[in-house]
């Protein structure tokens, strides 16, 4: 069966968000063109990654030689967005795998997701390295975002906002203080 590609070129938007409270957050990726929305499921170190190589990717780029592509060096106003997740949030799927690219002929960060593949122990033990390739290999469904340079800035900037407004840390033990409270676990602090 072919794999459906959720491809989008020229999005309206692209975000990353959350559904919960902090502590017990649902991380997104969310794309909207025109009324087409399609949002997946993220870990929060993917969002964090994402971010963080979206950016190096940007300036990297922007080190070229009199900034061939326009990169932005900081995300341009008109783009912030600070709004909540386009409702309602539908899971399309959990996220796995996910690759990050550069496609010069269109100025364009491109992000690919793949669904998490769960594959029973069992079965994984039984099967040879090549087939569980194969398996790998093709995905039921995919997603495909290609966004603008100033876009990809703006993206990035949010998720990095939105990895960082959790819970906040200890500043004893590092460990994330929940809202009922938090016993710090350091020698002699019980």
């Amino acid at each position: 069966m072919p794999t459906i590609v959720h491809e989008f070129a020229w999005p309206d938007r692209v975000v990353v968000g959350t559904v919960g409270l902090p502590g017990s957050r649902t991380f997104y990726l969310q794309v909207r063109t025109g009324a087409q929305i399609v949002s997946i499921a993220l870990e929060k170190q993917q969002s964090a990654l994402l971010a963080e190589k979206i950016d190096e990717m940007l300036d990297q780029l922007m080190s070229h030689e009199g900034n061939p592509f326009s990169i932005p060096t900081n995300t341009p106003v008109e783009l912030v967005d600070n709004d909540p997740l386009d409702q309602p949030v539908v899971e399309e799927f959990r996220t796995g795998g996910m690759s990050l690219g550069w496609d010069p002929s269109t100025v364009q960060v491109v992000i690919e997701a793949y669904p998490l593949v769960e594959v029973d122990p069992g079965i994984e033990d039984a099967l040879d390295e090549d087939l569980l390739d194969a398996i790998m290999v093709e995905p039921e469904e995919m997603l495909l975002v290609r966004m603008p340079v100033g876009t990809a800035r703006a993206f990035a900037k949010r998720t990095r906002e939105i990895v960082g407004a959790g819970r906040p840390l200890c500043p004893f033990c590092g460990d994330p203080i929940d809202v009922e409270g938090h016993v710090c676990t350091l020698p002699g602090s019980l």
